[in-house]
């Protein structure tokens, strides 16, 4: 991410679409999570997304991951106040058990606030989000999809990963490929971004 995107994500009007568009969406088709739960938040950048998976979406703790340390030091000072309900580190998306020692099945729910198009190898990062996902969780995600990154403006202004971009039914199948079930409908804006809620299966397998 580079650094005309990072002042875009720590903005007040993407913290407001975040808060007051995003968020109802994706409550809309998930729901918030029951007493206890542990969510995780892979790319936390500043930590305004873990805060509002615990104050919008109830959690009673939240993991969060991000490569940049200098944005883990920021989600520190901005998620001092909920203590030990937050646990921050270093670490890739694509390799969960090395950052935070994520076993098999480790959490309720998984959020991703539009991070996955930035990792080069977004196939291991799917794969990790079903993996420590407990039978029954959820993930939430807003993604970009290849559309959105081919348009000149974002190749202008914004450094993302060239190769194997996936479009927005790329994306769709690769859940899919991880037993991931979508809930409800998937909301698409314009072919650009998507919006949307998938479930493990308690019964492990994507059929009933």
């Amino acid at each position: 991410m580079n650094r005309v995107e990072t002042l875009l994500v720590s903005s007040p009007p993407r913290r407001w679409l975040q808060r007051f568009y995003e968020i109802r969406v994706l409550l809309r088709l998930g729901g918030r999570m029951l007493p206890g739960a542990r969510a995780l938040e892979i790319g936390c950048g500043t930590g305004y997304g873990s805060q509002l998976v615990l104050e919008q979406f109830c959690a009673a703790s939240v993991d969060a991951v991000d490569l940049d340390p200098a944005m883990i030091e920021r989600a520190a000072r901005r998620l001092a106040r909920y203590g030990d309900r937050v646990r921050l580190a270093q670490g890739s998306a694509t390799d969960l058990r090395s950052a935070l020692n994520a076993a098999d099945d480790d959490y309720d729910a998984v959020f991703d606030f539009g991070i996955v198009h930035h990792i080069p190898n977004w196939r291991a990062a799917i794969a990790e989000v079903s993996r420590v996902l407990a039978p029954g969780g959820r993930f939430y995600f807003e993604e970009v999809t290849a559309h959105a990154l081919a348009r000149p403006i974002y190749q202008r202004l914004f450094d993302h990963p060239t190769d194997d971009r996936f479009t927005a039914q790329q994306f769709l199948d690769e859940l899919a490929n991880h037993g991931l079930v979508v809930l409800g409908s998937i909301t698409r804006i314009s072919g650009d971004y998507l919006l949307g809620v998938a479930a493990k299966p308690v019964s492990g397998r994507s059929g009933n």
